[in-house]
Protein backbone atom coordinates (compact mmCIF):
# COMPACT_ATOMS: atom_id res chain seq x y z
CA UNK A 1 0.00 0.00 0.00
CA UNK A 2 1.43 3.37 -0.99
CA UNK A 3 1.99 5.81 1.83
CA UNK A 4 -0.12 8.94 1.36
CA UNK A 5 1.73 12.22 1.87
CA UNK A 6 0.38 15.68 2.59
CA UNK A 7 2.15 18.96 1.88
CA UNK A 8 5.21 19.29 4.14
CA UNK A 9 5.38 15.61 5.08
CA UNK A 10 8.81 13.96 4.81
CA UNK A 11 10.12 10.41 5.08
CA UNK A 12 13.29 8.42 4.55
CA UNK A 13 13.39 6.51 1.29
CA UNK A 14 14.59 3.48 3.26
CA UNK A 15 11.29 3.58 5.19
CA UNK A 16 9.40 3.37 1.89
CA UNK A 17 11.54 0.87 -0.02
CA UNK A 18 14.90 -0.89 0.13
CA UNK A 19 15.48 -0.13 -3.55
CA UNK A 20 17.49 2.74 -5.05
CA UNK A 21 16.17 2.48 -8.63
CA UNK A 22 13.04 4.65 -8.51
CA UNK A 23 10.28 5.66 -10.90
CA UNK A 24 8.86 9.14 -10.25
CA UNK A 25 5.56 9.87 -11.99
CA UNK A 26 3.63 13.16 -12.13
CA UNK A 27 -0.02 13.45 -13.17
CA UNK A 28 -1.29 17.01 -13.62
CA UNK A 29 -4.04 18.42 -15.82
CA UNK A 30 -6.46 21.31 -16.08
CA UNK A 31 -9.06 22.63 -18.51
CA UNK A 32 -7.30 24.45 -21.34
CA UNK A 33 -3.87 24.10 -19.67
CA UNK A 34 -0.64 22.44 -20.80
CA UNK A 35 2.35 21.81 -18.58
CA UNK A 36 6.13 21.43 -18.67
CA UNK A 37 7.43 19.04 -16.02
CA UNK A 38 11.14 19.15 -15.14
CA UNK A 39 13.69 17.96 -12.58
CA UNK A 40 16.36 20.25 -11.13
CA UNK A 41 19.51 18.65 -9.72
CA UNK A 42 20.71 21.03 -6.99
CA UNK A 43 23.90 21.31 -4.92
CA UNK A 44 24.23 21.57 -1.14
CA UNK A 45 23.18 25.24 -1.29
CA UNK A 46 20.08 24.30 -3.33
CA UNK A 47 21.47 26.00 -6.43
CA UNK A 48 21.61 24.79 -10.02
CA UNK A 49 25.40 25.03 -10.15
CA UNK A 50 25.67 22.50 -13.01
CA UNK A 51 23.00 23.04 -15.66
CA UNK A 52 23.59 19.56 -17.08
CA UNK A 53 21.34 18.48 -14.20
CA UNK A 54 18.38 20.52 -15.40
CA UNK A 55 16.39 17.61 -16.87
CA UNK A 56 13.61 18.59 -19.26
CA UNK A 57 12.33 17.63 -22.73
CA UNK A 58 15.37 19.02 -24.55
CA UNK A 59 17.92 17.57 -22.08
CA UNK A 60 16.39 14.21 -21.16
CA UNK A 61 19.15 12.78 -18.98
CA UNK A 62 22.09 13.65 -16.77
CA UNK A 63 25.68 12.90 -17.88
CA UNK A 64 25.92 9.58 -16.01
CA UNK A 65 22.23 8.62 -16.66
CA UNK A 66 21.33 8.75 -12.96
CA UNK A 67 18.32 10.95 -13.83
CA UNK A 68 16.36 10.19 -17.00
CA UNK A 69 13.20 11.66 -18.49
CA UNK A 70 10.87 8.85 -19.61
CA UNK A 71 7.88 10.76 -20.99
CA UNK A 72 4.19 10.09 -20.49
CA UNK A 73 3.38 6.50 -19.52
CA UNK A 74 1.25 4.41 -17.17
CA UNK A 75 -1.27 7.24 -16.89
CA UNK A 76 1.33 9.79 -15.77
CA UNK A 77 1.68 13.12 -17.57
CA UNK A 78 5.47 12.85 -17.22
CA UNK A 79 7.81 10.38 -15.56
CA UNK A 80 11.46 10.01 -14.57
CA UNK A 81 13.87 7.25 -13.66
CA UNK A 82 16.13 8.09 -10.71
CA UNK A 83 19.00 5.81 -9.69
CA UNK A 84 20.01 7.13 -6.29
CA UNK A 85 23.29 5.26 -5.93
CA UNK A 86 24.56 6.71 -9.25
CA UNK A 87 23.88 10.37 -8.47
CA UNK A 88 27.19 12.26 -8.06
CA UNK A 89 28.05 13.58 -4.61
CA UNK A 90 27.71 17.24 -5.59
CA UNK A 91 23.99 16.75 -6.32
CA UNK A 92 22.19 16.87 -2.96
CA UNK A 93 18.59 17.45 -4.02
CA UNK A 94 16.27 16.63 -6.94
CA UNK A 95 13.33 19.02 -7.22
CA UNK A 96 10.44 17.91 -9.43
CA UNK A 97 8.51 20.89 -10.80
CA UNK A 98 5.53 21.70 -13.03
CA UNK A 99 5.13 24.91 -15.04
CA UNK A 100 2.09 26.10 -16.97
CA UNK A 101 2.88 26.51 -20.68
CA UNK A 102 0.85 29.57 -21.66
CA UNK A 103 -1.83 31.41 -19.71
CA UNK A 104 -3.54 30.13 -16.60
CA UNK A 105 -3.01 29.56 -12.90
CA UNK A 106 -2.37 26.52 -10.72
CA UNK A 107 -5.68 27.14 -8.93
CA UNK A 108 -7.38 25.79 -12.08
CA UNK A 109 -5.76 22.34 -12.03
CA UNK A 110 -7.74 19.15 -11.45
CA UNK A 111 -6.74 16.65 -8.74
CA UNK A 112 -3.28 15.25 -9.53
CA UNK A 113 -0.35 13.57 -7.83
CA UNK A 114 3.37 12.89 -7.65
CA UNK A 115 4.17 9.25 -6.93
CA UNK A 116 7.22 7.08 -6.32
CA UNK A 117 7.33 3.50 -7.58
CA UNK A 118 9.98 0.93 -6.64
CA UNK A 119 10.13 -2.65 -7.86
CA UNK A 120 6.87 -2.18 -9.76
CA UNK A 121 5.00 -1.19 -6.56
CA UNK A 122 3.85 2.32 -5.69
CA UNK A 123 5.37 3.21 -2.32
CA UNK A 124 4.55 6.94 -1.92
CA UNK A 125 1.98 9.37 -3.29
CA UNK A 126 1.48 13.10 -2.76
CA UNK A 127 -1.96 14.14 -4.00
CA UNK A 128 -2.81 17.77 -4.73
CA UNK A 129 -5.44 19.90 -6.46
CA UNK A 130 -6.11 23.49 -7.42
CA UNK A 131 -7.51 24.36 -3.99
CA UNK A 132 -3.96 24.22 -2.60
CA UNK A 133 -2.79 27.00 -4.95
CA UNK A 134 -3.91 30.41 -6.15
CA UNK A 135 -2.13 32.51 -8.80
CA UNK A 136 1.04 30.40 -9.09
CA UNK A 137 2.21 29.43 -12.58
CA UNK A 138 5.10 27.21 -11.48
CA UNK A 139 5.20 24.83 -8.50
CA UNK A 140 7.74 22.61 -6.79
CA UNK A 141 5.79 19.38 -6.27
CA UNK A 142 8.24 17.15 -4.41
CA UNK A 143 11.92 16.69 -3.54
CA UNK A 144 14.30 13.78 -3.22
CA UNK A 145 17.07 15.13 -0.99
CA UNK A 146 20.17 13.83 0.77
CA UNK A 147 20.38 14.37 4.52
CA UNK A 148 22.58 11.57 5.80
CA UNK A 149 20.32 9.32 3.73
CA UNK A 150 18.02 9.98 0.79
CA UNK A 151 14.60 11.26 1.79
CA UNK A 152 11.36 12.35 0.12
CA UNK A 153 9.42 15.56 0.87
CA UNK A 154 6.03 16.64 -0.45
CA UNK A 155 6.51 20.37 -1.15
CA UNK A 156 3.53 21.92 -3.00
CA UNK A 157 4.90 25.48 -3.19
CA UNK A 158 5.10 27.74 -6.23
CA UNK A 159 5.83 31.06 -7.89
CA UNK A 160 3.53 33.54 -9.60
CA UNK A 161 6.32 34.45 -12.02
CA UNK A 162 6.33 31.02 -13.68
CA UNK A 163 9.45 29.41 -15.06
CA UNK A 164 11.53 32.59 -14.82
CA UNK A 165 10.93 32.87 -11.08
CA UNK A 166 11.57 29.14 -10.65
CA UNK A 167 14.91 29.36 -12.44
CA UNK A 168 15.99 32.42 -10.45
CA UNK A 169 15.07 30.62 -7.22
CA UNK A 170 17.50 27.85 -8.15
CA UNK A 171 20.21 30.26 -9.28
CA UNK A 172 19.72 29.59 -13.00
CA UNK A 173 20.56 32.22 -15.57
CA UNK A 174 17.66 33.90 -17.33
CA UNK A 175 18.58 35.34 -20.73
CA UNK A 176 16.68 37.66 -23.03
CA UNK A 177 15.39 35.95 -26.18
CA UNK A 178 14.72 37.74 -29.47
CA UNK A 179 11.35 37.17 -31.18
CA UNK A 180 11.27 34.52 -33.88
CA UNK A 181 8.95 34.28 -36.86
CA UNK A 182 8.69 30.49 -36.99
CA UNK A 183 9.67 28.42 -33.94
CA UNK A 184 10.82 24.91 -34.80
CA UNK A 185 10.79 21.63 -32.99
CA UNK A 186 14.07 19.78 -32.25
CA UNK A 187 15.48 18.01 -35.29
CA UNK A 188 16.20 14.85 -33.31
CA UNK A 189 13.16 12.51 -33.20
CA UNK A 190 11.65 12.20 -29.74
CA UNK A 191 12.01 8.42 -29.69
CA UNK A 192 15.78 8.63 -30.08
CA UNK A 193 15.94 10.55 -26.80
CA UNK A 194 14.14 7.83 -24.80
CA UNK A 195 16.25 5.74 -22.37
CA UNK A 196 17.27 2.36 -23.69
CA UNK A 197 15.22 0.49 -21.11
CA UNK A 198 11.95 2.28 -21.89
CA UNK A 199 9.05 0.02 -22.98
CA UNK A 200 8.56 -0.28 -26.78
CA UNK A 201 6.17 2.26 -28.26
CA UNK A 202 4.05 -0.32 -30.12
CA UNK A 203 4.17 -3.93 -28.93
CA UNK A 204 3.32 -4.41 -25.25
CA UNK A 205 6.16 -5.70 -23.09
CA UNK A 206 6.60 -6.47 -19.39
CA UNK A 207 7.30 -3.35 -17.33
CA UNK A 208 10.84 -3.00 -15.90
CA UNK A 209 11.28 -4.07 -12.28
CA UNK A 210 11.14 -0.46 -11.09
CA UNK A 211 8.40 0.52 -13.52
CA UNK A 212 5.09 2.11 -12.68
CA UNK A 213 2.04 -0.15 -12.20
CA UNK A 214 -0.76 0.25 -14.74
CA UNK A 215 -2.87 3.33 -14.06
CA UNK A 216 -6.65 3.64 -14.43
CA UNK A 217 -7.70 4.02 -18.04
CA UNK A 218 -9.39 7.35 -17.35
CA UNK A 219 -6.18 9.09 -16.19
CA UNK A 220 -5.47 11.96 -18.61
CA UNK A 221 -2.19 12.78 -20.25
CA UNK A 222 -1.90 16.40 -21.23
CA UNK A 223 1.83 17.00 -21.67
CA UNK A 224 2.69 19.32 -24.50
CA UNK A 225 6.34 20.11 -25.11
CA UNK A 226 7.25 23.81 -24.92
CA UNK A 227 8.40 25.63 -28.04
CA UNK A 228 12.09 25.36 -28.87
CA UNK A 229 13.32 28.45 -30.68
CA UNK A 230 16.21 28.77 -33.10
CA UNK A 231 19.18 31.00 -32.03
CA UNK A 232 18.32 34.69 -32.03
CA UNK A 233 19.57 36.92 -34.89
CA UNK A 234 22.54 39.09 -34.06
CA UNK A 235 20.86 42.30 -35.23
CA UNK A 236 19.57 44.31 -32.26
CA UNK A 237 15.84 44.43 -31.80
CA UNK A 238 13.44 45.26 -29.01
CA UNK A 239 12.75 41.96 -27.25
CA UNK A 240 9.07 41.15 -26.91
CA UNK A 241 9.11 37.48 -25.94
CA UNK A 242 9.47 36.31 -22.33
CA UNK A 243 12.81 35.50 -20.78
CA UNK A 244 14.26 32.02 -21.01
CA UNK A 245 16.83 29.79 -19.37
CA UNK A 246 19.74 28.86 -21.65
CA UNK A 247 21.59 25.59 -20.97
CA UNK A 248 24.95 25.16 -22.77
CA UNK A 249 24.52 24.69 -26.50
CA UNK A 250 20.75 25.02 -26.59
CA UNK A 251 17.99 27.55 -26.16
CA UNK A 252 14.80 26.98 -24.21
CA UNK A 253 11.83 29.34 -24.53
CA UNK A 254 9.42 29.23 -21.56
CA UNK A 255 5.68 29.66 -21.92
CA UNK A 256 4.73 32.96 -23.57
CA UNK A 257 1.80 35.29 -23.27
CA UNK A 258 -1.06 34.92 -25.78
CA UNK A 259 -1.01 37.22 -28.85
CA UNK A 260 -2.58 40.62 -28.45
CA UNK A 261 -6.34 40.64 -28.94
CA UNK A 262 -6.77 36.97 -28.04
CA UNK A 263 -7.12 37.23 -24.27
CA UNK A 264 -9.43 34.76 -22.58
CA UNK A 265 -10.14 34.54 -18.85
CA UNK A 266 -7.96 32.01 -16.95
CA UNK A 267 -9.20 28.44 -17.33
CA UNK A 268 -11.28 29.10 -20.49
CA UNK A 269 -9.78 27.15 -23.45
CA UNK A 270 -8.82 29.21 -26.46
CA UNK A 271 -11.72 29.76 -28.83
CA UNK A 272 -14.42 29.12 -26.23
CA UNK A 273 -14.79 32.63 -24.82
CA UNK A 274 -17.98 34.35 -25.96
CA UNK A 275 -17.54 38.12 -26.39
CA UNK A 276 -20.41 40.53 -25.85
CA UNK A 277 -22.97 40.32 -28.64
CA UNK A 278 -22.27 36.68 -29.50
CA UNK A 279 -24.86 33.91 -29.30
CA UNK A 280 -25.84 33.31 -25.69
CA UNK A 281 -25.76 29.95 -23.93
CA UNK A 282 -22.62 28.50 -25.53
CA UNK A 283 -20.35 28.68 -22.51
CA UNK A 284 -20.07 25.93 -19.92
CA UNK A 285 -17.56 25.85 -17.06
CA UNK A 286 -14.50 23.73 -17.99
CA UNK A 287 -14.52 20.32 -16.38
CA UNK A 288 -18.29 19.92 -16.29
CA UNK A 289 -18.96 16.15 -16.19
CA UNK A 290 -20.66 14.23 -18.97
CA UNK A 291 -24.06 12.62 -18.78
CA UNK A 292 -24.67 9.77 -16.36
CA UNK A 293 -25.81 6.69 -18.32
CA UNK A 294 -29.56 6.61 -18.80
CA UNK A 295 -30.10 10.34 -18.28
CA UNK A 296 -30.71 12.95 -20.96
CA UNK A 297 -28.97 15.87 -19.22
CA UNK A 298 -25.50 15.66 -17.61
CA UNK A 299 -25.21 16.51 -13.94
CA UNK A 300 -23.69 19.95 -13.47
CA UNK A 301 -24.07 20.82 -17.14
CA UNK A 302 -27.80 21.34 -17.53
CA UNK A 303 -27.74 25.10 -16.95
CA UNK A 304 -25.45 27.10 -19.21
CA UNK A 305 -24.23 30.60 -18.56
CA UNK A 306 -25.19 33.56 -20.69
CA UNK A 307 -22.28 35.66 -21.99
CA UNK A 308 -21.33 38.65 -19.88
CA UNK A 309 -18.94 41.54 -20.48
CA UNK A 310 -15.37 40.43 -19.68
CA UNK A 311 -14.83 43.44 -17.44
CA UNK A 312 -17.46 42.08 -15.06
CA UNK A 313 -15.18 39.13 -14.21
CA UNK A 314 -18.20 36.92 -13.55
CA UNK A 315 -16.96 34.26 -15.95
CA UNK A 316 -13.58 34.10 -14.25
CA UNK A 317 -15.16 33.54 -10.83
CA UNK A 318 -17.52 30.85 -12.08
CA UNK A 319 -14.74 29.04 -13.90
CA UNK A 320 -12.58 28.99 -10.80
CA UNK A 321 -15.33 27.39 -8.75
CA UNK A 322 -16.77 25.15 -11.48
CA UNK A 323 -17.65 21.58 -10.57
CA UNK A 324 -14.60 19.34 -10.69
CA UNK A 325 -14.36 16.84 -13.58
CA UNK A 326 -15.74 13.39 -12.90
CA UNK A 327 -13.01 11.05 -11.74
CA UNK A 328 -14.07 7.72 -10.33
CA UNK A 329 -16.98 6.99 -7.97
CA UNK A 330 -15.60 9.44 -5.38
CA UNK A 331 -14.31 12.85 -6.45
CA UNK A 332 -12.86 15.48 -4.14
CA UNK A 333 -14.64 18.62 -5.36
CA UNK A 334 -12.33 20.76 -3.21
CA UNK A 335 -10.63 20.44 0.15
CA UNK A 336 -13.94 20.60 2.03
CA UNK A 337 -16.43 18.88 -0.29
CA UNK A 338 -16.61 15.39 -1.79
CA UNK A 339 -18.93 14.13 -4.54
CA UNK A 340 -20.16 10.53 -4.75
CA UNK A 341 -21.56 9.23 -8.05
CA UNK A 342 -24.25 6.66 -7.25
CA UNK A 343 -25.90 3.82 -9.11
CA UNK A 344 -28.85 1.80 -7.81
CA UNK A 345 -26.76 -1.28 -7.13
CA UNK A 346 -24.01 0.56 -5.23
CA UNK A 347 -25.31 2.63 -2.26
CA UNK A 348 -23.16 4.51 0.23
CA UNK A 349 -23.41 5.27 3.93
CA UNK A 350 -22.78 8.84 5.10
CA UNK A 351 -22.96 10.84 8.29
CA UNK A 352 -26.53 12.00 8.82
CA UNK A 353 -26.91 15.64 7.82
CA UNK A 354 -23.74 15.72 5.70
CA UNK A 355 -25.60 16.11 2.37
CA UNK A 356 -25.23 19.66 1.05
CA UNK A 357 -26.55 19.05 -2.49
CA UNK A 358 -27.57 16.23 -4.80
CA UNK A 359 -28.51 15.76 -8.44
CA UNK A 360 -30.64 12.99 -9.88
CA UNK A 361 -32.98 10.44 -8.30
CA UNK A 362 -31.51 9.86 -4.83
CA UNK A 363 -33.20 8.38 -1.76
CA UNK A 364 -31.96 9.02 1.80
CA UNK A 365 -32.83 6.60 4.61
CA UNK A 366 -31.73 6.88 8.25
CA UNK A 367 -29.40 4.22 9.66
CA UNK A 368 -28.45 4.32 13.34
CA UNK A 369 -25.29 3.31 15.11
CA UNK A 370 -26.66 -0.20 15.54
CA UNK A 371 -25.47 -0.93 12.01
CA UNK A 372 -21.91 -0.66 13.31
CA UNK A 373 -21.69 -3.08 16.19
CA UNK A 374 -24.96 -1.95 17.87
CA UNK A 375 -23.26 0.93 19.65
CA UNK A 376 -25.09 4.10 20.63
CA UNK A 377 -23.81 7.60 21.18
CA UNK A 378 -25.03 7.55 24.77
CA UNK A 379 -22.92 4.47 25.52
CA UNK A 380 -19.68 5.33 23.76
CA UNK A 381 -19.60 9.09 23.47
CA UNK A 382 -18.48 8.54 19.90
CA UNK A 383 -21.55 7.03 18.26
CA UNK A 384 -22.62 7.81 14.71
CA UNK A 385 -25.95 8.42 13.04
CA UNK A 386 -25.74 7.30 9.43
CA UNK A 387 -27.91 7.71 6.37
CA UNK A 388 -28.06 5.29 3.45
CA UNK A 389 -27.92 6.99 0.04
CA UNK A 390 -29.26 5.03 -2.95
CA UNK A 391 -30.32 5.78 -6.51
CA UNK A 392 -28.83 7.23 -9.68
CA UNK A 393 -27.10 10.59 -9.48
CA UNK A 394 -24.59 12.54 -7.47
CA UNK A 395 -24.43 13.44 -3.78
CA UNK A 396 -22.25 16.25 -2.43
CA UNK A 397 -21.11 15.71 1.17
CA UNK A 398 -19.43 18.00 3.72
CA UNK A 399 -19.33 18.52 7.48
CA UNK A 400 -18.89 22.03 8.93
CA UNK A 401 -16.18 22.89 6.35
CA UNK A 402 -13.88 20.14 7.63
CA UNK A 403 -11.19 18.98 5.21
CA UNK A 404 -12.09 15.71 3.50
CA UNK A 405 -9.89 12.94 2.11
CA UNK A 406 -10.83 9.86 0.11
CA UNK A 407 -8.96 6.69 1.13
CA UNK A 408 -9.39 3.90 -1.45
CA UNK A 409 -8.94 0.33 -0.28
CA UNK A 410 -8.10 -2.57 -2.58
CA UNK A 411 -8.57 -5.63 -0.40
CA UNK A 412 -6.90 -3.70 2.45
CA UNK A 413 -7.71 -2.53 5.97
CA UNK A 414 -7.55 0.77 7.83
CA UNK A 415 -8.61 2.00 11.26
CA UNK A 416 -10.37 5.32 11.80
CA UNK A 417 -11.79 7.08 14.81
CA UNK A 418 -15.59 7.07 14.85
CA UNK A 419 -15.56 10.86 14.83
CA UNK A 420 -13.36 10.99 11.73
CA UNK A 421 -15.69 9.20 9.27
CA UNK A 422 -17.78 11.20 6.80
CA UNK A 423 -18.92 8.46 4.37
CA UNK A 424 -17.96 5.07 2.95
CA UNK A 425 -19.02 2.43 0.44
CA UNK A 426 -21.57 0.00 1.82
CA UNK A 427 -19.60 -2.86 0.24
CA UNK A 428 -16.85 -2.43 2.85
CA UNK A 429 -16.86 -4.65 5.91
CA UNK A 430 -16.95 -2.65 9.16
CA UNK A 431 -16.09 -3.59 12.71
CA UNK A 432 -16.10 -1.43 15.83
CA UNK A 433 -13.26 -2.04 18.27
CA UNK A 434 -12.75 -0.56 21.71
CA UNK A 435 -9.40 0.51 23.15
CA UNK A 436 -9.71 0.53 26.92
CA UNK A 437 -8.34 3.49 28.82
CA UNK A 438 -9.16 5.72 31.76
CA UNK A 439 -9.91 9.33 30.94
CA UNK A 440 -11.04 8.64 27.39
CA UNK A 441 -14.64 9.43 26.32
CA UNK A 442 -17.06 6.81 27.66
CA UNK A 443 -14.21 4.95 29.37
CA UNK A 444 -12.59 3.92 26.10
CA UNK A 445 -11.63 4.92 22.60
CA UNK A 446 -13.78 3.38 19.86
CA UNK A 447 -12.22 2.81 16.46
CA UNK A 448 -13.70 1.52 13.24
CA UNK A 449 -11.90 -1.10 11.16
CA UNK A 450 -12.72 -0.99 7.44
CA UNK A 451 -11.85 -3.99 5.27
CA UNK A 452 -12.30 -4.96 1.63
CA UNK A 453 -12.50 -2.99 -1.60
CA UNK A 454 -14.07 0.44 -1.63
CA UNK A 455 -13.53 3.95 -0.32
CA UNK A 456 -13.67 5.64 3.08
CA UNK A 457 -14.02 9.42 3.30
CA UNK A 458 -12.39 10.82 6.44
CA UNK A 459 -12.68 14.39 7.71
CA UNK A 460 -10.27 16.49 9.73
CA UNK A 461 -10.30 19.91 11.32
CA UNK A 462 -7.37 21.61 9.64
CA UNK A 463 -4.56 20.09 7.61
CA UNK A 464 -3.53 16.74 9.12
CA UNK A 465 -0.07 15.24 9.40
CA UNK A 466 0.74 11.64 8.51
CA UNK A 467 3.33 10.30 10.96
CA UNK A 468 5.35 7.13 10.34
CA UNK A 469 4.95 4.81 13.32
CA UNK A 470 8.23 4.45 15.16
CA UNK A 471 9.36 2.90 18.41
CA UNK A 472 7.82 5.70 20.47
CA UNK A 473 4.92 7.37 18.64
CA UNK A 474 2.33 8.94 20.96
CA UNK A 475 -0.85 10.74 19.87
CA UNK A 476 -3.54 12.50 21.86
CA UNK A 477 -6.54 10.18 21.58
CA UNK A 478 -8.82 13.15 20.85
CA UNK A 479 -6.75 14.23 17.83
CA UNK A 480 -6.11 10.90 16.09
CA UNK A 481 -8.05 10.38 12.82
CA UNK A 482 -6.83 7.12 11.26
CA UNK A 483 -4.00 4.61 11.29
CA UNK A 484 -2.79 1.63 9.31
CA UNK A 485 -4.13 -1.79 10.20
CA UNK A 486 -0.63 -3.06 10.97
CA UNK A 487 -0.15 -0.54 13.77
CA UNK A 488 -1.12 -1.53 17.32
CA UNK A 489 -2.74 1.16 19.47
CA UNK A 490 -2.51 1.01 23.26
CA UNK A 491 -3.36 3.62 25.89
CA UNK A 492 -0.70 5.14 28.08
CA UNK A 493 -0.46 7.88 30.70
CA UNK A 494 2.28 10.42 30.16
CA UNK A 495 4.35 11.12 33.28
CA UNK A 496 6.33 13.96 31.69
CA UNK A 497 3.63 16.01 29.97
CA UNK A 498 0.80 15.53 32.44
CA UNK A 499 -2.11 17.89 31.84
CA UNK A 500 -0.02 20.84 30.66
CA UNK A 501 0.83 19.06 27.39
CA UNK A 502 -2.78 18.79 26.22
CA UNK A 503 -5.33 21.22 24.94
CA UNK A 504 -7.94 19.89 27.35
CA UNK A 505 -6.92 19.96 31.01
CA UNK A 506 -10.18 18.65 32.48
CA UNK A 507 -9.24 15.00 31.96
CA UNK A 508 -6.24 12.83 32.72
CA UNK A 509 -3.21 13.07 30.46
CA UNK A 510 -3.98 9.93 28.47
CA UNK A 511 -2.83 9.33 24.94
CA UNK A 512 -2.40 6.48 22.50
CA UNK A 513 0.89 4.81 21.78
CA UNK A 514 1.27 3.28 18.33
CA UNK A 515 3.60 0.38 17.62
CA UNK A 516 4.31 -1.45 14.40
CA UNK A 517 6.78 -2.47 11.73
CA UNK A 518 8.23 0.14 9.34
CA UNK A 519 5.67 1.29 6.80
CA UNK A 520 2.84 1.83 9.28
CA UNK A 521 1.41 5.29 9.86
CA UNK A 522 -1.01 7.36 11.93
CA UNK A 523 -2.99 10.44 10.80
CA UNK A 524 -3.30 13.31 13.29
CA UNK A 525 -5.40 16.46 12.97
CA UNK A 526 -4.47 19.84 14.54
CA UNK A 527 -7.68 19.91 16.57
CA UNK A 528 -9.24 17.99 19.46
CA UNK A 529 -12.74 16.61 19.05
Amino acid sequence: MAREFQRGHKAKISDLTAGTDLYVGVQISGPGLTFDISCFGLDAEERLSDDRYFIFFNQPKSPEDSIQLLGAQSGDTESFRVTLDRIPSQIQKLSFTATIDGGGQMSQIAPGYLRIVAGGEEVARYSFDGAEFSTERAVMLGDLYLKDVWRFAAVGQGFDGGLDALLKNFGGEVAEEEPEAAPQQPAVPAQSQAPAFAPPAQAPAPAPSFGAPPAPAAAPSVHTAPTVAAPAPSAPAAPTSPQSFTPPGQTFTPPGAPPAGQYAPPGVPAGQFTPPGAVAGQFAPPGAPGAVPGQAQPFGGGTQLAPVPPEANVRVVLTKYAEAPVGDRWTEQNTNLVRATLTKDAPILAKQGSMVAYQGDIDFAHKGSGLLGKLTGALTGQGMSLMRCTGNGEVFLADEASRVFVIRLQGEQIYTSAQGVLAFDETLETEVRRIEGAGLPGGGFFSMLFSGTGAVVVKTRGVPVVLPVGAATYVDGNAVIAWSAGAQAVTTTSLRLRRSGYARQTTEAVNLQFRGAPGNFVVVQPFEV
